[in-house]
Formats: structure tokens, sequence, C-alpha cells
């Protein structure tokens, strides 16, 4: 039983309850209620168009956009404990010019538990040492970041959100643009983090990664259309709807967009 389970009846408490959530950008609606959990060590996949939303209930679910309605839990919690969340954005504002080497940008994931007045210690180096072996790049960790390869580079932002030894990870579309090698290092880290006992919300368009990471589905264009089981909610009727501007063929792999390919 999950070390965080509730004191009522022994049931565990999610890593994340989301109950009739709604998010807007000022006076605009971006995302109307929202209901899902996701339990330790297990993995959500957010499903939709661009513009649907997926951004939205990631940077909601960190308070960076204001939650209108609704209420949204971490480990029981209304505010996220410090250190539990792990993020990984879908673009980063980190400068490749800038001079840092990629064990310096995941050394990054342990200020928050650090503070501004105290330097890395041998702990969080530990740490980070621990999270680089976890996405395959000890050999790179002196590397100047920017000298990486794209796929590389995603593999070390996820190091740097490992590295504070989140409860919870949030990943924005972290395998767009990845080849072969990087993409199955990826889910292999993942893999290894839901044993850990890590519970991921990840945003994706791959249904490839959703059937092999993934237990449940969550189905969005700005409000839900559909949550649950994976194979449940992966029907075509069920991608018709959220894909509604275009028409859509579903195979084993990816959503076809008429046009496209892996959307």
């Amino acid at each position: 039983m999950n070390e965080n389970d509730s004191s009522l009846g022994g049931t565990p408490t999610p890593a994340l309850r989301v109950v009739g959530a709604s998010f807007s950008y000022g006076q605009k609606s971006a995302l109307e209620d929202i209901n899902f959990e996701l339990a330790a060590g297990e993995a959500v996949a957010l499903i939709g168009p661009n513009g649907s939303g997926k951004s939205t209930l990631l940077k909601g679910i960190l308070g960076l956009i204001t939650r209108v309605a609704g209420t949204v839990e971490v480990l029981g919690e209304p505010t996220a404990p410090n250190g539990t969340v792990g993020y990984v954005p879908q673009t980063d504002e980190l400068d490749p010019e800038f001079p840092i080497t990629l064990e310096q940008v995941v050394l990054m994931g342990r200020y928050r538990s650090l503070g501004w007045l105290r330097l890395p210690g041998k702990q969080d180096r530990a740490m980070a040492a621990k999270a680089l072996d976890a996405v395959g790049l000890t050999n790179l960790a002196k590397t100047r970041f920017g000298e990486l390869s794209g796929g590389q580079q995603q593999r070390g932002l996820l190091a740097r959100a490992i590295a504070s030894g989140p409860r919870l990870l949030l990943l924005d579309e972290p395998f767009n643009g990845l080849d072969r090698e990087n993409r199955d290092a990826l889910v292999g880290t993942v893999k290894r983090l839901k044993a850990d006992g890590v519970a991921v919300l990840v945003s994706t368009h791959d249904l490839e990664l959703a059937r092999e990471v993934c237990e449940d589905v969550l189905l969005l264009n700005g409000s839900q259309v559909a949550f649950g089981p994976r194979d449940d909610v992966l029907s075509l009727e069920n991608v018709q709807r959220t894909f509604t501007s275009v028409g859509v063929e579903l195979d084993e792999h990816t959503v076809v967009v008429p046009g496209h390919s892996g959307h």
C-alpha cells in the first residue's frame, strides 16, 4: 500500500485529484470542468488538438494560471507540498549559448529545496548524479548543455525535474521531434519512475506512447471529452469527438490527421 495512505479506511490518497476545475487567462476561459484522479505509480496521457488545453491544465495544476472553479489537490493538499511536483515544459527558456554544463542544469532541480542562501552540497550532487543516471546521460555530465542534441537536452530537462525527488511529474509534449533512441530512453525513464511510485501526467500526440506507459487517458478539447482506462477511452468515436475540426483515422500508434503525421 502506498505510504501516502489515508487514515480513513486505508484508502490511498491520489497523487493528483482534479474536481470540476476550470481555468482562464484573464477574462478568457481556457479550459472547463475537468475531473480526474491520478494514483501514485501510474500515468495519465493528455491527448487533444493544438490549443485544446493540455498545457493549460499542466500550468493550472502548478498554479501558474488562474483556476476559476473547482479544486486541485496534490497528495491531498490544495497547495503542492514543496518539492513534490516536477515539471518539464514544452519549451524551455534556457539559452543554448549560455555556458552551463548539463550537470549544472540538472542541479537547478535542487534549488527549490536549497533556497537561495545555500550552495549545493554532497547530497544535492548525489541526487543530480542519480537523475543523470536515470536518463542515461552520466557520461555527458560535464558537456555544455548547448552542445547536446535536441533529444539529449530534453532528457537533461527531465533529469532536472527528477533531481527534486518529485512525487508527481508533469510532462508537456516531451517526445516531440525525438529520434527513436532518445524516445526509447525517455520511455524507459518514465517506466522506472512509475515503478518507484512517481505519478506521471504527460501531454502527447503519440498513441503508441500512451499505450506503452499510461494506464488512463484524458481527452481534451477546451473541456473534458473523456477520461478513463486507456483501451476504453482510445476509441475512434472518442478521438473523432476530440479532433472535431479535421477528419481522423486511428491506427495502433497514432491519430492520423490529413496532411500531418504523428498528431
